[in-house]
């Protein structure tokens, strides 16, 4: 008994892991792997997760890679083409709410499994609808929207899991670096499969394969159950196999509060709902510009002179394989960056993370809004200005996401992340791409048609972007004044 006080002590205080309290003489029958390796296992398992976040962003912006195809296949007026995008992230963001409670509550890898193989089946179907199944098309969208949502979701959890407050920051960088490379690598992969085979349908069939092979690896690679990596959850585990017990399940994960109350909790979370709102600034900046820059810079390209109207043969795809570039560039030295500048602004002031999300969105807007006014007259300086406002935005990424995990309960953590995404897309990217496209033909109807009214009206209506971000930035300014004390309380 006093050797299991001790053992029980010396975990809380010096929060050893836990393979090295099985070195001690605790056995550890359910996890051998983390036993013998324990630091090898969990990165694989985000080596895993990683490739499966790749994927998922990549198939989200394949449409935009070949909007142009797409638009003039279906026939599109720009409201009906932005539409495409916005049943994609309605039915995301409504999906994301069941996931998260169902990933508080069962087995998460499971869960993940599934939805990987979901979202595979559809892609692929979608490549085979035709001119005049346009309805049926949209549809496949939202039900890959339903299957990335399990991922998304559920995913920063078990890193979560996996990974103390020191490291998770890192790791997270590691797991959101993905997310500008897997859209970046979707523009570019549309754009390439469309101009290597003429049919852009081509473009919806890689993706299907990659996703084979991810819940491959997840299901040989990812354990069954994941362990909380904290001193408590350890102690605890160690505690309870001097008992014989064969597995101790995830500490966070043992109350089972309604879901009404863990709602309640986090609306009373100042922290949580301003870097929420913040963040839904964010996604509705990138939701459009996703969506609408390589069309915008081809109209910009046409009242120029610089290439000739797409009225026949397949599109032009340079600038969806430049923004994809530019995509996947920015979004790496973003996240880098802003993990980095977090790990040491930390060590100086409390409520660095916050206000390094508010600056950069504030330098983001600046620089996007002067991307879309000299479109006209130098495409390279547009290129050079977007390239600088993805990646101040690519900057908050990784640190919303920390910011939610240290201000909120573990055991609420997947219900906090799906209200994030919801709330985000409801308000953000779910509508951003359509409502552009629906106040651009707007614009277009009050004047007679034109190459040159096409190109202003996309560009006084991308102009509200850079005033979203300004919002986004106070948002951020405010989380700063509530986020010490929702730490604490956190904590506590």
């Amino acid at each position: 008994e006093q050797e299991d006080t001790s053992l029980l002590l010396q975990a809380l205080l010096e929060g050893q892991n836990y393979g090295a309290a099985a070195a001690e003489g605790t056995q550890c029958p359910s996890v051998s792997v983390s036993r013998s390796n324990p630091a090898k296992r969990d990165w694989l398992v985000v080596a895993v997760l990683c490739f499966g976040n790749f994927i998922n962003f990549i198939d989200w912006f394949i449409v935009p890679g070949i909007l142009l195809d797409i638009q003039k296949y279906f026939e599109l007026s720009d409201g009906k083409t932005g539409l495409l995008q916005t049943v994609f992230t309605l039915c995301y963001m409504l999906a994301a709410p069941i996931f998260g409670y169902l990933g508080d509550r069962y087995n998460r890898k499971i869960i993940l499994g599934a939805g990987i193989s979901f979202w595979a089946a559809v892609t692929l179907g979608s490549s085979f609808v035709t001119q005049a199944h346009y309805n049926i098309f949209v549809l496949s969208r939202g039900l890959v929207g339903i299957g990335s949502a399990s991922y998304s979701t559920i995913a920063p959890t078990i890193i979560a899991d996996l990974f103390e407050e020191g490291k998770r920051t890192t790791v997270l960088s590691i797991f959101y670096i993905f997310i500008p490379v897997g859209s970046g690598c979707g523009y570019m992969l549309a754009a390439g499969m469309a101009k290597s085979t003429g049919d852009w349908h081509w473009a919806f069939r890689v993706t299907p394969c990659m996703g084979g092979l991810a819940l491959l690896l997840l299901i040989l690679l990812v354990p069954h159950r994941i362990q909380r990596k904290t001193a408590a959850h350890r102690a605890l585990s160690i505690s309870g196999m001097r008992q014989g017990a064969e597995e101790q399940p995830d500490v966070h994960r043992t109350a089972r509060t309604t879901w009404c109350q863990d709602v309640g909790s986090l609306v009373k979370n100042c922290s949580f709902v301003c870097s929420s709102l913040g963040q839904t600034a964010m996604a509705f900046v990138t939701g459009a510009l996703g969506v609408w820059i390589p069309v915008f810079l081809y109209r910009a390209q046409v009242v120029q002179g610089i290439v000739p109207p797409c009225l026949q043969e397949s599109c032009n795809s340079s600038n969806s394989l430049i923004f994809g570039g530019i995509t996947i560039g920015t979004g790496i030295l973003g996240i880098i960056a802003g993990a980095e500048a977090a790990r040491r602004l930390r060590k100086i002031n409390n409520r660095a993370d916050p206000l390094i999300c508010a600056t950069s969105m504030f330098i983001s807007a600046l620089c996007l809004y002067i991307a879309l006014m000299v479109a006209q007259t130098s495409i390279l300086s547009t290129f050079i200005f977007i390239a600088f406002g993805e990646l101040f935005l690519s900057v908050n990424w990784a640190v919303v996401t920390d910011i939610l995990l240290y201000v909120v309960t573990p055991r609420r953590q997947s219900t906090a992340i799906a209200l994030q995404i919801l709330g985000s897309h409801l308000l953000g990217d779910a509508g951003s791409p359509y409502l552009i496209g629906l106040v651009s033909n707007s614009l277009q109807a009050r004047r007679v048609p034109s190459l040159q009214w096409s190109f202003w009206s996309l560009q006084y209506s991308l102009a509200s972007c850079a005033f979203v971000g300004v919002l986004g930035g106070g948002f951020f300014l405010l989380t700063s004044f509530y986020i010490e004390e929702d730490r604490q309380e956190a904590r506590r």
